[in-house]
């Protein structure tokens, strides 16, 4: 009977994995949001299942994520199965920036770099360090972030991937931190990974000028993905991210480890 805490969960991806996980009445599944009540209402006319739980937390409020690990330990008796942390921050003003842009608007740039940060990296070490006490007395013991293709360094140098400058940034820099909690936990039997779920369709309503810097960004990445055929959907992301996770492990070397919704390096 596995238990499986989802950040993020009031849409997209998040959202997708509380409802595809939901489908195994065995299994617990705990959603953590900022907005409670508007998330459980969306559960309950949309999915209706008894095995979801909603708790309130914020990355960026460490009081609220204790409180959400209190709330989850009494749900599941004191241990966690599956950490899924999919909660992130992408700046909807410099999103799409460019370094170049920083000349454009250098306090809107600094601001938004900064608050990417802090929930992407400050604030997904925070949720780590408040439920691995749980993961410890878990039964499968993994912590999954969920990445993304813009984290990866070589493929940005490779391919001139210009855009989603401040996201990127965060993005590579829990790639570290994940291996670095799986050098410090491996030996206590927790995997933690990152998994990318692969090009989404989960933004926002763009500018012109947004979306003007996204078109040569996949004109780009075409190069390295000549087969790709546009978004794909959450539904379709979670399935393939969820295959990679269960089948994933230590044993088989995947400790700390970045990769994509296929389990490798390629990124469509």
């Amino acid at each position: 009977m596995p238990t499986y805490l989802v950040t993020g969960a009031s849409r997209g991806i998040g959202y997708e994995f509380v409802r595809q996980l939901s489908e195994d009445a065995a299994s617990t599944i705990i959603g953590m949001v900022r907005d409670k009540d508007a998330t459980e209402k969306r559960f309950a006319e949309e999915v209706g299942r008894s095995n979801i739980h909603i708790v309130k937390g914020d990355l960026q409020d460490h009081n609220s994520l204790k409180n959400a690990c209190r709330e989850v330990a009494s749900i599941t008796g004191g241990s966690l199965d599956y950490l899924i942390a999919n909660a992130s921050f992408f700046p909807p003003n410099t999103g799409f920036a460019t370094v170049a842009d920083l000349m454009e608007t250098p306090d809107q740039y600094l601001s938004d770099l900064e608050e990417t940060f802090q929930v992407n990296v400050v604030g997904n070490i925070q949720l780590f360090n408040t439920f691995l006490p749980l993961i410890l007395k878990g039964e499968t013991k993994k912590v999954i972030t969920l990445g993304s293709l813009n984290g990866d360094t070589d493929l940005t140098a490779k391919y001139n991937l210009a855009t989603m400058v401040p996201y990127s940034i965060s993005k590579a820099a829990l790639n570290m931190a994940v291996a670095k909690y799986s050098a410090e936990y491996r030996e206590k039997g927790v995997l933690f990974m990152s998994i990318a779920p692969g090009s989404t369709a989960t933004f926002e309503p763009m500018t012109e000028k947004q979306q003007a810097r996204l078109m040569e960004d996949t004109k780009r990445f075409m190069a390295h993905a000549p087969h790709f055929a546009g978004l794909a959907s959450p539904a379709e992301s979670v399935a393939l991210v969820r295959k990679v996770m269960e089948k994933c492990s230590i044993e088989n070397g995947d400790g700390g480890t970045y990769v994509s919704q296929f389990g490798n390096k390629q990124w469509q």
